[in-house]
């Protein structure tokens, strides 16, 4: 029964027939068995004895394919080159994803094409992450399998002849497209029992390794530098006219919202007082988030007189959009991560999370935090009840942050961050998208 949804899973993604559809499925069914008999028998040698035996089969029974399948692809008029070309498997998450970019940037440092394969809610931050040549959207639900979807992306990036993959994510999932789609080296972290879908599977060292971005740019054996985002100034003026937002004020941007949970997100009466506040000091302040998020700005706006942006935007028409901050407060989020890496600065404020793990890693930025026993706990939710990580966070520690960055001292002018290029972003890597 499995073997069956298996190939038809296989003659729904290729669009080929034959001797190459049987090809997909013995290759698939070898992969699962290889990474089931690692789960049950905890060994690393039966389980590459059937990973070898899928490539074997596959490439048997492979015919090639006669037409190139279109790739679902950014690639603004780039040419393949002969460089080696590397495939990114991105996370799920915003941070995560801007976090990435320091792997990108490594690896085209040392001159190699770098693609990224991500769903849609980060697919579209790698137009503005340089290093990034292409990005490929995978159209996956969180939380699921969908090997569909998996086979099908990876019937189309198998044409791009991808010599590397890193893996960035550490679920098994993760790592099936990169093995369907068989490319030779394929590194990420043991995790999950997945060790069979990697040729590189490396163990994690938390305590060498304690950062997010350490970890990440291990995987590229490089140094971790701080990740590094480019914004479109001529996309900003446009989207910032379309909404009625003025760029020629002191802006301070608040990010109230937080994905993970309510364990993450300071009360949205304290971010109404730090908006009072600012407007006070003759900034203009804008509120920021995803269509999630627009309901909370939307109450904090109606006590502060903030300019609701939440649910507004594109992630992209963010990126932009922060860059012309002159300073931002967020909680533990992906916008926080965006901000610190436009290099604005930015009042990163922690509940449940910890910054020694995932902090915002721009040069000027401000940790405000709670230190209680119960705390770090990463719960998504108080498991106490009490919030108090949050709650004992009063608006005035947020504003004595902001004015140890000079956030209220512009000129008026936007933050020039960014400069972009008429026709798109420069990426100062080398590479133009």
């Amino acid at each position: 029964m499995a073997y069956a949804r298996w190939r038809q899973c296989a003659c729904a993604g290729s669009g080929r027939c034959g001797a190459e559809l049987g090809a997909v499925a013995v290759e698939r069914r070898w992969l699962l068995a290889a990474a089931a008999s690692e789960r049950e028998h905890g060994g690393q040698q039966f389980a590459r004895a059937n990973c070898q035996r899928a490539r074997q089969g596959a490439q048997a029974c492979a015919a090639p394919a006669r037409h190139a399948p279109k790739v679902d692809a950014d690639v603004a008029g780039r040419q393949p080159t002969a460089r080696e070309r590397v495939l990114l498997i991105s996370p799920a998450w915003v941070g995560d994803m801007v976090i990435s970019q320091t792997v990108a940037a490594a690896l085209a440092r040392r001159g190699a094409e770098v693609h990224c394969l991500a769903p849609r809610a980060t697919r579209d931050l790698a137009r503005r992450m340089p290093g990034v040549v292409a990005s490929h959207l995978i159209r996956t639900r969180h939380g699921r399998l969908d090997f569909g979807e998996r086979s099908r992306v990876a019937m189309r990036l198998r044409r791009l002849r991808f010599e590397r993959a890193v893996v960035l994510p550490g679920s098994f999932k993760s790592a099936l497209v990169p093995a369907f789609a068989r490319i030779p080296h394929r590194i990420g972290y043991r995790k999950e029992a997945r060790s069979a879908l990697l040729t590189d599977a490396r163990a994690l060292d938390a305590r060498k390794l304690p950062r997010m971005v350490d970890r990440f740019a291990a995987l590229a054996d490089a140094d971790a530098e701080p990740p590094r985002l480019v914004a479109d100034t001529k996309a900003r003026a446009q989207r910032a006219a379309e909404l009625g937002v003025a760029l020629d004020r002191t802006i301070i941007a608040l990010c109230p919202g937080a994905a993970y949970g309510s364990a993450k997100r300071w009360p949205e009466a304290c971010f109404a007082d730090v908006a009072r506040a600012c407007r006070d000091r003759g900034a203009d302040v804008w509120l920021m988030g995803g269509e999630a998020d627009a309901g909370a700005t939307e109450r904090i706006a109606r006590r502060s007189l903030a300019h609701n942006l939440a649910g507004r935007t594109s992630l992209t028409d963010a990126v932009d959009l922060l860059s012309a901050a002159h300073a931002v407060v967020s909680n533990d989020s992906g916008l926080m991560h965006v901000a610190a890496a436009l290099g604005v600065p930015v009042v990163a404020i922690y509940g449940s999370t910890t910054p020694e793990f995932t902090p915002p890693l721009g040069e000027r930025t401000e940790i405000v935090a709670e230190e209680l026993p119960c705390r770090p706990c990463f719960a998504r939710e108080c498991p106490l009840g009490h919030l108090n990580c949050l709650r004992h966070i009063r608006p005035g520690r947020v504003l004595a942050a902001l004015e140890r960055l000079d956030a209220f001292d512009g000129d008026g002018s936007a933050n020039p961050v960014a400069v972009a290029s008429p026709g798109g972003v420069r990426d100062p890597l080398g590479a133009s998208r």
